[in-house]
C-alpha cells in the first residue's frame, strides 16, 4: 500500500509540475503583448514591428512541436523536459537582456526551441505515469494554464510594463525555471523506449514547412493590407504542402508524425472538433479587449478588470470538471456544454456601450465556465481510447494540432474583423465601427458550433475507460516505471 500511495502522490506532483511549465510556457505567448509599445520605445523602433517577436516565437513552437515526441523517445522524457526547461529559462533572462530588436527575435526563436519540447512532453511525462481511471484530474490540472495564461497575460504585462519595466516580464521566468527544473529531474520518469524509431528526416522537413506555412498564411489573411489573391495563393500552398506531409506519413513505415490513432473515433473527433473549439476559444480573448478599447472607449485597466471574468469562470469550473465527466458521458456533455458556449460567444455580439457592466460581466465569467468544461473533456477524451504503444504518436500529433489551432485563434479573429469590413458599411480610415465587432463574434461562434455538429458522431460510450472507478488494488501501475534516480 505504501508503493501504492507513493504512485498515486507522484502522477498528482508530476500533473502539478507540468501544469505549472505550461502557465509559464502560454504565458509568454501573450504577455508581451500589451508591452509592445515600450518595447518598441527601448529597441527604437515602431510599434507595429514588435509583432515579429510574437509571430517568432508561435512559429518556432508550431516547427518544431512535431519532431519532440521523437526526441523524447530517443533520449528520455526526464532529460528532455528538463532540458526544455533550462533552454527556456535560459532564453527568458537573454530576452531581458536585449537591446535590439534583432537580438529579441533571436532570444525569442530559442524560447520557443524550449517550449516546443517543454508542452508535448510534459503532456507525455502525464500520460506515462496516470493511470486511465485518474486521466480526468489529471488532465484538469494540466488544462487550465491554457485557458488562464492567455486571459492574464495581457493585463500582467501592461501590470509590469508600466509600474516597472518590461524586462521584468521575462525575469521573472528565471525563479520558476530554476525551482521547476529541480522539481522535473526529481519527479519525472526517464520513460525512455527502449527501440526508439529511427528519425524520419524528410517526415520533419514536410511537417514544420507545413505548421510554418499553415501559421504565416492565416497571419497573411488576417492583414489589412495584404490582397486577397496573394493571401489564397499562400493558403492553397500551406494545403499542398499537408497533403505531401499527409502522403508521406501513410507510407512511411516509422513516420515522425504518428497518425494511426486517427482510426480512433473519439481520438479523431478531439482533432476535427477540437481545433475548431480552440481557434474559437482562442479568438474571444483577442477580440474582447479590442471591442472594450476601441468599441466602448474604455481604458487598457478597465478592459482587463472586465476579461478577467473569462479567467474567473474558468477557475471556478475547475473543482467541478472531474465530478461532472464522472457523472455524465462525455458525448452528452461535450454537445450540452458546447452548446452553451457558442450561445455565450454569440451573445458577445449583443454587447454595447450602454450594456450594464454586472451583465458583462456575468457574461464573460459564464463564457469561462463553459471554456474550461470543454477544454478538460476534449483534451481528457483525446487518450482515453488510446492504447499505450501508440499514446507517444498521438501525444505528438494532438500538442501540434492543438498549439496550431490556439496560434491560429489570434488569426481567425482578425479575419472575421476584415470580413465584417468587407460585408459591412460606414468604416472610418483607422476605426473599428461597433456593428464588425458583432459580426465578428458572430462568425466565431459559428466556428464554435462546428466543434457540437461533429461531437455527434461519438459513441455514446467513448471515454468510458476513463470515467470508471476503480479500487485501490485495482489501481496498480500496470507498466513499470524506471526509477527516477
Amino acid at each position: 500500500m505504501p508503493a501504492l500511495t507513493s504512485s498515486l502522490s507522484r502522477s498528482s506532483a508530476v500533473a502539478l509540475l507540468v501544469a505549472g511549465a505550461f502557465f509559464m510556457e502560454n504565458l509568454d505567448g501573450t504577455i508581451i503583448l500589451t508591452a509592445l509599445p515600450q518595447m518598441a520605445k527601448s529597441f527604437h523602433v515602431y510599434p507595429l514591428d514588435m509583432n515579429v517577436g510574437v509571430s517568432a516565437y508561435l512559429l518556432t513552437l508550431a516547427v518544431l512541436i512535431p519532431v519532440s515526441g521523437w526526441i523524447a523517445d530517443k533520449f528520455g522524457i526526464r532529460p528532455v523536459f528538463a532540458g526544455a526547461i533550462a533552454v527556456f529559462t535560459a532564453a527568458s533572462i537573454l530576452c531581458g537582456l536585449c537591446q535590439t530588436l534583432t537580438a529579441f527575435i533571436l532570444a525569442r526563436i530559442l524560447q520557443g526551441v524550449g517550449g516546443a519540447m517543454m508542452v508535448p512532453v510534459g503532456r507525455l511525462a502525464v500520460l506515462r505515469t496516470t493511470e486511465k481511471h485518474e486521466l480526468i484530474s489529471a488532465i484538469a490540472t494540466i488544462t487550465w494554464p491554457g485557458l488562464a495564461a492567455p486571459v492574464l497575460g495581457p493585463p500582467l504585462g501592461g501590470f509590469i510594463s508600466t509600474y516597472a519595466s518590461w524586462h521584468w516580464i521575462f525575469f521573472l521566468n528565471v525563479p520558476l525555471g530554476v525551482a521547476a527544473l529541480v522539481v522535473a529531474l526529481r519527479l519525472i520518469p526517464q520513460g525512455r523506449e527502449q527501440d526508439a524509431r529511427p528519425f524520419d528526416g524528410i517526415g520533419f522537413v514536410l511537417t514544420g514547412a507545413a505548421c510554418f506555412t499553415l501559421v504565416y498564411g492565416m497571419e497573411l489573411v488576417s492583414r489589412e493590407q495584404a490582397s486577397l489573391s496573394t493571401a489564397g495563393l499562400a493558403l492553397l500552398g500551406t494545403a499542398a504542402i499537408w497533403w505531401a506531409a499527409w502522403f508521406h506519413a501513410r507510407r512511411q513505415r516509422h513516420p515522425l508524425m504518428d497518425l494511426r490513432a486517427l482510426s480512433i473515433r473519439s481520438y479523431a473527433a478531439t482533432i476535427r472538433g477540437g481545433s475548431c473549439f480552440r481557434m474559437a476559444v482562442a479568438a474571444v480573448p483577442f477580440l474582447l479587449p479590442l471591442l472594450f478599447q476601441i468599441g466602448f472607449g474604455l481604458n487598457a485597466f478597465r478592459s482587463g478588470l472586465l476579461v478577467l471574468a473569462v479567467f474567473a469562470g474558468n477557475l471556478a469550473m475547475k473543482p467541478l470538471t472531474t465530478p461532472i465527466l464522472r457523472r455524465f458521458p462525455f458525448r452528452a456533455t461535450m454537445l450540452v456544454n458546447g452548446g452553451l458556449n457558442a450561445l455565450f460567444i454569440f451573445a458577445c455580439a449583443l454587447l454595447s456601450p450602454a450594456t450594464p457592466a454586472p451583465v458583462i460581466v456575468a457574461l464573460l465569467f459564464a463564457s469561462g465556465l463553459t471554456r474550461s468544461m470543454q477544454f478538460t473533456a476534449i483534451n481528457t477524451l483525446a487518450f482515453a481510447d488510446v492504447p499505450e504503444d501508440w499514446m507517444s504518436g498521438a501525444n505528438t500529433l494532438f500538442n501540434m494540432v492543438q498549439q496550431l489551432g490556439m496560434a491560429m485563434g489570434i488569426a481567425l479573429g482578425a479575419v472575421a474583423l476584415r470580413i465584417a469590413g468587407l460585408v459591412g458599411s460606414g468604416s472610418v480610415p483607422g476605426a473599428i465601427p461597433i456593428g464588425h465587432f458583432h459580426t465578428a463574434f458572430m462568425i466565431v461562434g459559428a466556428i464554435a458550433l462546428l466543434e457540437v455538429l461533429d461531437a455527434f458522431s461519438l459513441d455514446p460510450a467513448a471515454g468510458e475507460s476513463v470515467r470508471q472507478r476503480k479500487t485501490p488494488l485495482d489501481s496498480l501501475p500496470a507498466v513499470p516505471l524506471e526509477p527516477t534516480d
